[in-house]
């Protein structure tokens, strides 16, 4: 990710008042995460997995605060359940924040199929979305999808691409 593309995310998790963000490491994102760390406004988890994030985001929603799950869109798939019971049992939301693994523009074979699936799963969850290919609309995205969520109980998710994490 380029420096404007980092500051872009932070700037957009603070205006959507996001204090805790929940991540496990990805080579697209691997700029953001010293950022992040860095931020003495955010406060940082790094997880095990990410049906792990999941449920610590969901438990920071119940304190009262709003957090992020960062992760690559693989991750999705691991933590299908978890995001399950908490947004369609209980009303819990968690904001994700995706890298797109296996867009069009992948050079990576063992990637595509996060591609493939991402999309179809977060139907699946019912979980409204936004694929963003461009740096300036990265802020944008963060606030109304976290604001979305925060209004509807229920998840969402940003999917950064293109430009972005090429």
């Amino acid at each position: 990710m380029q420096q404007h593309a980092v500051d872009a995310v932070v700037r957009g998790l603070k205006r959507a008042g996001i204090s805790v963000v929940c991540y496990l490491p990805d080579s697209l994102f691997k700029e953001l995460y010293p950022a992040l760390d860095a931020d003495p406004e955010i406060r940082t988890i790094q997880v095990t997995n990410e049906g792990e994030g999941a449920a610590i985001a969901g438990g920071v929603f119940l304190s009262g605060k709003r957090a992020a799950l960062v992760m690559e869109n693989s991750g999705l798939r691991a933590s299908v359940e978890h995001l399950a019971r908490m947004g369609l049992g209980a009303g819990i939301p968690v904001f994700m924040l995706m890298s797109y693994r296996g867009d069009l523009g992948e050079n990576n074979w063992w990637a595509i199929p996060h591609g493939i699936t991402m999309e179809p799963v977060l139907d699946a969850l019912r979980t409204p979305y936004r694929v963003v290919r461009h740096a300036d609309e990265i802020e944008q995205a963060i606030v109304d999808a976290s604001t979305w969520s925060h209004t509807a109980y229920y998840h969402s998710a940003v999917a950064l691409s293109g430009e972005i994490v090429r």
